[in-house]
């Protein structure tokens, strides 16, 4: 399911920039085309007291469920994860992954399938949620191309992507403008293909994404409501 809405480990790495976040809320359809049923999704980030910034996703159909939370900061407009969890039940395998990012001793410590993870912490780095929240922006800065160290499973992964142009979405909201965006893999490695489109008007919130899977299963969210920085997003 994680992948439905979705190599060395890095010495070195480019901070991750962040333009002003805004916070946002949506809620998406999740389907599943191999499956006679669909299911939804919610995608959220918010701003704590601390200035600390929280971005959350849950998703659920009849047989399975995810959640995905992240909490990080933002230092001299670069993105710091802080926390990150993972956890997937119902259809498949379960999941739980739980990490703690540590800046002052550059470590990231924690358990994957109950597995001790213990990797060093480099500016740049980042979870399975927080690149795609670097991703948004980077996008909105008008960058065609973007790489990532990301932690994945006990090691660092670079997660490549490119711009595929723009393209109109028809949406719950009404019909968006977006950027279409693919992740790049080597071929000879992974056929899974991974779309996402980000809304050029709603601060490039995600209003769809589709997954191919390696087997031929399909997976799609699609945007049905949300809202930027208080606005109700609204297209034509």
């Amino acid at each position: 399911m994680r992948r439905a809405l979705l190599f060395a480990v890095a010495l070195l790495a480019l901070p991750v920039h962040a333009a002003d976040l805004k916070p946002f809320s949506a809620s998406y359809t999740a389907d599943w085309k191999q499956l006679p049923m669909s299911g939804t999704a919610e995608r959220s980030l918010s701003k704590g007291a601390n200035g600390d910034w929280t971005l959350a996703f849950k998703a659920s159909m009849m047989i399975a469920s995810l959640t995905e939370v992240s909490t990080l900061r933002v230092d001299k407009e670069t993105m710091l994860p802080e926390t990150y969890m993972f956890e997937r039940g119902g259809l498949g395998k379960a999941r739980k992954v739980n990490l703690d990012f540590d800046w002052a001793a550059k470590k990231v410590t924690g358990t994957d399938r109950g597995d001790a993870i213990n990797l060093p912490l480099n500016t740049g780095v980042l979870d399975k949620s927080t690149y795609q929240l670097a991703l948004q922006h980077d996008v909105a800065a008008g960058k065609k191309s973007m790489s990532y160290q990301v932690v994945d499973g006990d090691e660092i992964d670079t997660y490549d992507f490119r711009v595929l142009g723009t393209e109109k979405v028809e949406t719950k909201a009404g019909q968006v403008d977006a950027i279409k965006v693919e992740r790049v893999r080597d071929p000879t490695q992974s056929k899974r293909i991974t779309v996402l489109w980000f809304a050029k008007d709603w601060d490039y919130l995600l209003v769809r994404l589709q997954q191919v899977e390696t087997d031929g299963k399909e997976y799609n969210i699609m945007l049905q409501d949300g809202s930027v920085d208080g606005k109700s997003v609204k297209g034509s």
